[in-house]
């Protein structure tokens, strides 16, 4: 399979992918440049096993939590992509069809359609939230869960040599947890995945996959939605959703993955707040934080577009896609509010001028 990952196709459409949106940025121009000798040179590293991945760069972002976003070489990000071509497909085929989140055909979106259909059938739902889900997942359950599927051991070669070159990323961001049965030395388990690697966005599908098939299968929920680490069980008993919220609790703590505290079943009429919005049975909101973020944004924007330190393509795309995604809820109030600050010219480009 190694010889799949440094497969040439593979390689070029693994370039392609990782520089999809980036190739006005001086790494990927560089990488761009020469980028027939780029490829050779992964090629003949990865088939003679002399790739060594390079260092990150991390930086922290509000979202709304604070997180640390660690951002490998482009070239490194060529191999992940050129890894995860191959792989991918082997695990897909037994993920359950309710995890939303880094999967073709899948995203936001569609989570938030599943989660108000099963919120239409269901009168209860419990909201789940693993804690410190990237900085806690275990090397060693992490490859021992890829192992019952990848046995080449070419491919397993590569996939430490990944895990290595992030484990000490987000050491930092953890905050020890022991689990029944602990020892002193859990304190020095190798843990953590890169937040804004692909691979770390895959391997944490594969990460939970096993707590997603516990509870399909073995808890029998016939309403379930997960996205990353943002999990929602739905059911018609409240006292079966408790029941469930223990064993949960149990099943997980064996991935060493703990929940945050507080979670309780409610009545879906409550509103269930789902990646940025706030779903109900018959319509959903946007959440308050993101109207507020957005209408700061759009306003720096208007300043610097003013100042003509802003193309109008860029202002325009940037607009364009945040009407794109909150049209998913009922905000025609919130986008009448706030793209009526824009010039009617302008406001007519966005194709929101029934608000001029």
């Amino acid at each position: 399979m190694l010889t799949q990952i440094a497969g040439w196709d593979n390689l070029m459409l693994a370039y392609q992918h990782a520089a999809k949106g980036k190739r006005g940025r001086p790494e990927v121009a560089a990488f761009e440049y020469r980028l027939e000798d780029n490829l050779a040179c992964l090629r003949w590293e990865l088939l003679n096993r002399s790739y060594r991945p390079g260092c990150y760069k991390s930086f922290y972002i509000h979202d709304p939590k604070l997180r640390l976003i660690s951002a490998a070489p482009f070239r490194d990000r060529v191999v992940h992509h050129a890894l995860c071509n191959i792989i991918e497909p082997v695990f897909e085929r037994g993920f359950i069809a309710d995890s939303y989140a880094n999967r073709r055909g899948k995203g936001t979106h569609r989570a938030i359609d599943r989660a108000q259909h099963f919120s239409r059938r269901f009168s209860h739902a419990l909201q789940l939230d693993v804690r410190q889900f990237f900085p806690s997942i275990d090397h060693e359950i992490l490859r021992g869960i890829l192992k019952r599927k990848i046995q080449n051991e070419g491919l397993l070669w590569l996939i430490d040599l990944i895990l290595k070159s992030g484990e000490d990323v987000l050491a930092d961001e953890y905050h020890m947890v022991y689990f029944p049965g602990d020892d002193l030395f859990a304190a020095t388990r190798t843990r953590g995945l890169p937040i804004g690697n692909l691979t770390s966005q895959f391997w944490g599908n594969v990460y939970l996959d096993p707590l997603d098939h516990f509870i399909k299968r073995e808890l029998s929920c016939g309403g379930y939605v997960r996205y990353v680490d943002d999990l929602i069980v739905f059911g018609n008993d409240k006292a079966e959703l408790w029941n469930n919220l223990q064993r949960i609790n149990q099943r997980i703590s064996t991935l060493r993955l703990s929940l945050h505290k507080g979670a309780h079943p409610r009545p879906v009429t409550e509103g269930l707040p789902f990646l940025g919005f706030i779903v109900f049975p018959d319509h959903r909101r946007l959440k308050r934080r993101k109207g507020v973020q957005f209408q700061r944004k759009l306003c720096d924007m208007l300043w610097l577009w003013d100042a003509g330190l802003l193309d109008t393509d860029s202002f325009l795309a940037s607009i364009r896609s945040w009407i794109n995604h909150v049209s998913y809820a009922n905000t025609g109030g919130l986008r009448k509010s706030l793209l009526s600050r824009l010039p009617c010219d302008l406001l007519a480009l966005t194709g929101e001028d029934e608000f001029a």
